[in-house]
Parts: structure tokens; C-alpha cells; sequence
């Protein structure tokens, strides 16, 4: 692995705004929001299952995959597909802590903080089945809060609970940032490609660099990032992140 053919100079506003979210070797937090903000009416009645949990998790997750791509390219260690991979993990997070705030209306933002944490538990569940674990000390299992969030919903007279789907997340997302929707999941399809090593990214978003041949005949061919595919995903980051920072701060700052 080597930068040798790699420039990444559009990565440097990203990576300047991420160096400004760490703070003595961690990430700054988004502040709780105030107890008289639009945030806090919205997560008043969700108790433990608040959309804020949600967002400022989101936005943590989403500077360290983000941080990753800064440090592996300060060391030198860039491939064809880890930049990829990390800024695909970054998307996700940043759209996901715009898509909860942004629903229309109260009950909608409610429905959507409820489905996460619903499908949250639903992943927990499956680990607890996997693993034979089951919480000690009175704790709830999986299956018991999803349960207790489900009848939390229907006590709200929420509208169905649904797993939320990433890539309808960043079709409502993009444009709460002001992004076109089809360009946004475009860049995230062809990172989820290289994420689980599809094959067709390396002929629509890698460059061949060389041809070695084999001894039976075949070639294997040394790729590099297309950084003119990449540098779009980049840029859609950074605009979420500095989007979901904004309308965090507003929605969470006393009335």
C-alpha cells in the first residue's frame, strides 16, 4: 500500500473539520439540548429511547470512520478500498443524525427515533440468541424493549414502526442538506460495492495502474482510487456533517 499514486488533496477539508471535532485524543460531543428546545418537546415522552441518544451517537460514529481515513493517509497506508469503506460508514452516520430531526412534524420525528431504537433491539435480540446471553440484575432483553418501545409508539398513536433502510435514510437525508438525492446514493452504492468486495466498483470507480501476468496466463491488475469518483463521497460528508452540526445546534438550543 502506498500514496505514491494517490494525491487526496480533496480529502483536506473534511480532515480539517474532523481535527476540529477532537479534543485531547477524543471527539468533542453534541451538547444534550437544552430542556426548553424543540429537541427536548420532541424526546420528552420517549424516556430512555430519545432521538438526541440517536443523533449524537450518529455524529461520534461518524467523525471516527471519517478520523480513520485521516490517519491512514498521514501514515501512508491507502488502498483501493478502505477509503471507500470508512467514508461509506461516515455517509451513513451523518445521514442518518440529519434524517431523525427532520421528519414532518413531531409525530413524525417520534415514529422515526422509535423505529431505530426498535430495530436496535431487534439486532440486539439476535445477538442475545446468537451469544445464549441474557442480561442479569432485572435488566430487560432485547425482545422485552422492543416490546416496551412498540407499546411506547402505539400509546403515542405513532403510525407503524418500520426497520428504517439506509438507503431511503440518505434519499431523505441528501436533500435536508441541500445534496440531489440520486447523486448522494449513486456514490454510497458504489462504496457499499467495494465494502463487500462486489466486483463491478473496481471497473466503475478504481484506475488500473498495471497488468501483471501469471504464470497460467491470467493477469492481475494493480488499481488505485478513481479520485474523481471518490472525491464526490468526500464532499457529501463533509456537507452532511456541517448540515447535521447546524441543525442539530438549532434544534437543540432553548427557545
Amino acid at each position: 500500500m502506498s500514496t505514491q499514486a494517490f494525491n487526496g488533496a480533496y480529502l483536506l477539508p473534511l480532515f480539517a473539520e474532523i481535527e476540529q471535532a477532537r479534543a485531547e485524543g477524543a471527539y468533542r460531543q453534541l451538547p444534550a439540548p437544552a430542556p426548553a428546545s424543540s429537541l427536548a418537546a420532541d424526546d420528552a415522552p420517549l424516556g430512555p429511547y430519545a432521538a438526541a441518544h440517536l443523533i449524537r451517537n450518529s455524529y461520534t460514529a461518524g467523525l471516527a470512520h471519517a478520523d480513520a481515513l485521516r490517519r491512514l493517509t498521514v501514515a501512508g497506508e491507502i488502498d483501493p478500498t478502505s477509503p471507500w469503506t470508512l467514508l461509506r460508514g461516515a455517509l451513513e452516520n451523518f445521514a442518518t443524525g440529519l434524517w431523525l430531526p427532520d421528519g414532518s412534524g413531531r409525530a413524525e420525528r417520534r415514529r422515526r427515533a422509535l423505529s431505530l431504537w426498535e430495530e436496535d433491539m431487534r439486532n440486539r435480540h439476535q445477538h442475545e440468541q446468537d451469544t445464549g446471553h441474557l442480561p442479569t440484575g432485572g435488566g430487560m432483553t432485547g425482545a422485552q424493549r422492543r416490546a416496551e418501545i412498540r407499546t411506547l409508539a402505539d400509546s403515542l398513536g405513532l403510525a407503524p414502526l418500520t426497520a428504517p433502510k439506509t438507503n431511503l435514510i440518505l434519499l431523505a437525508a441528501a436533500p435536508a442538506a441541500g445534496l440531489t438525492a440520486v447523486k448522494v446514493c449513486a456514490a454510497w452504492r458504489a462504496a457499499s460495492g467495494f465494502a463487500h468486495s462486489r466486483y463491478w466498483p473496481n471497473l466503475r470507480a478504481s484506475q488500473p495502474r498495471a497488468a501483471i501476468p501469471g504464470a497460467d496466463g491470467i493477469h492481475t491488475v494493480a488499481l488505485v482510487i478513481d479520485e474523481d469518483q471518490h472525491r464526490p463521497l468526500a464532499d457529501y460528508c463533509r456537507t452532511m456533517l456541517n448540515r447535521l452540526q447546524e441543525d442539530y445546534t438549532a434544534r437543540a438550543r432553548a427557545r
